[in-house]
């Protein structure tokens, strides 16, 4: 489970996000102390996400290329 989280962690939080705000806009009585509150979290999770991209890119740097036949 942790493998696919780690591999998917983009397209998970993207689905948070977009859960997050359309509860934010069907749901009217939720108190705006909350959703500001799981904004902040969902901004949060953003930016460890950003984090996870970042390393995963810069071990991909590192790597040899796959090699292609191009014939």
């Amino acid at each position: 489970m942790i493998d696919f989280i780690h591999a998917h962690s983009t397209r998970l939080y993207a689905i948070a996000a977009a859960a997050l705000s359309l509860i934010a806009y069907y749901v009217q009585d939720l108190p705006t102390g909350l959703i500001l509150a799981l904004v902040a979290a969902v901004l949060g999770t953003g930016e460890a996400i950003q984090r996870v991209e970042d390393r995963k890119t810069h071990r991909a740097l590192l790597l040899d290329p796959p090699y292609t036949n191009k014939d």
